[in-house]
């Protein structure tokens, strides 16, 4: 650590969206390292998040010691992002962070962009982020090539998952900074059971309505056991860019009776809304929906992609193949039927993440990679 072991460190973490597991994952992170005596600061995006957002920033807003920071940072690149950049750089020279910590493609880009400093480290966690774009594509090509220009200016890698490690490194290259993995986690309230609602649904998604996250591949998936004379009914708890294309999809596909919407709520409420919990992605990297699922005792099924294996570990027989309705159906229509083996298994998973995946064990890894980082320096 700089100075001494026992100094505070001052962390700013860097975000572009405030929603979903990546900024859960950062409140997490920054509570945990403020509970632990460190100086905390985030930096998100303004033109992202909505209400939501600014009701959990507002709530943090009072344990960091240096404060919660909005700039509008585009997804895509956009002619701003100079200026963005440039005051990201100011907010940093005025706050003098000891470690720069950039979650996500874009912000990680911003954060690895500052001159290095003798006095200072820089880390990325990419949560996905870039690395879900195939190489064959324009993007692809682009942010790779972006990635690996800030390659050597990363001091600290941290993963959440061996799949995005192995992705990175297969993808972009191996880097000269010091790389870790460390499993997202979940708090000791989460390990709470899940009563059932009175109204719950067969099957429950829970999660943002975006194309790699598949809630259409499992409206096609209810689809086809309609077809096959299972009359399995959804609810669809979340909100996203593609909220309507899927409601045009179940009205043409006459699921309009079967299929509700709840909108967006906490993911304990919408778990309670179903009897599964169905996890249809065509990518991941650590999703946080299936850990606090899991921790919760919530039966699930879920897709054979990303980091979700990690998460099964031993019982990584259980998931279906991604991408693919009919094997998402089946897996479906046995965990309905066979009802004791699906509960055996979402008891075994509950105790696995209660050994592997805890809010406490994530904050010391990250913060023992920061220690790396700084011994390496």
């Amino acid at each position: 650590m700089p100075a001494t072991s026992d100094r505070p460190l001052r962390i700013l973490h860097a975000v572009r969206a405030p929603v979903g597991g990546i900024f859960r994952h950062i409140l997490d992170l920054a509570n945990g390292q403020v509970d632990r005596g460190h100086h905390v600061g985030i930096i998100a995006d303004s033109l992202t998040g909505g209400e939501r957002a600014e009701k959990a920033l507002a709530e943090i807003a009072p344990r960091l010691e240096l404060g919660v920071h909005r700039l509008a940072i585009r997804r895509e690149p956009y002619p701003t992002d100079v200026l963005v950049w440039a005051r990201l750089m100011h907010l940093i020279r005025q706050m003098k962070p000891d470690v720069l910590h950039g979650h996500g493609a874009k912000a990680g880009a911003f954060s690895r962009l500052k001159p290095s400093s003798r006095d200072a480290i820089r880390v990325y966690t990419p949560h996905g982020g870039s690395l879900h774009y195939p190489l064959n594509t324009p993007k692809g090509a682009i942010y790779s090539r972006v990635e690996r220009a800030l390659m050597n200016s990363t001091d600290l890698f941290l993963f959440e998952s061996a799949f995005a490690r192995n992705t990175y490194q297969r993808t972009i290259g191996t880097p000269t900074g010091l790389v870790r993995r460390v499993f997202n986690g979940v708090t000791a309230d989460e390990f709470d059971p899940i009563v059932t609602a009175d109204d719950a649904t067969d099957i429950v998604y829970v999660g943002e309505f975006r194309l790699i996250k598949g809630a259409d591949l499992l409206i096609d998936a209810v689809a086809r056991l309609h077809a096959d004379g299972k009359p399995i009914t959804l609810t669809l708890a979340g909100d996203g860019e593609e909220i309507e294309t899927l409601k045009a999809r179940i009205n043409r596909l006459g699921l309009t009776e079967a299929v509700r919407f709840i909108g967006h709520v906490k993911a304990r409420y919408g778990f309670s809304k179903g009897r599964l919990l169905v996890v249809p992605s065509r990518g991941d990297s650590m999703p946080y929906v299936v850990i606090e699922a899991a921790a919760a005792g919530v039966p699930i099924v879920a897709a054979n992609v990303g980091g979700i294996p990690e998460i099964f570990g031993p019982h990584t027989p259980a998931l279906f193949a991604p991408n693919n309705v009919s094997a998402m159906a089946d897996a479906i229509a046995t965990a309905l039927e066979e009802r004791a083996a699906t509960l055996v298994l979402a008891k075994s998973l509950r105790e696995r993440i209660f050994m592997h995946f805890s809010q406490k064990a994530m904050v010391e890894g990250v913060l023992a990679g920061y220690r790396d980082a700084f011994a390496d320096r």
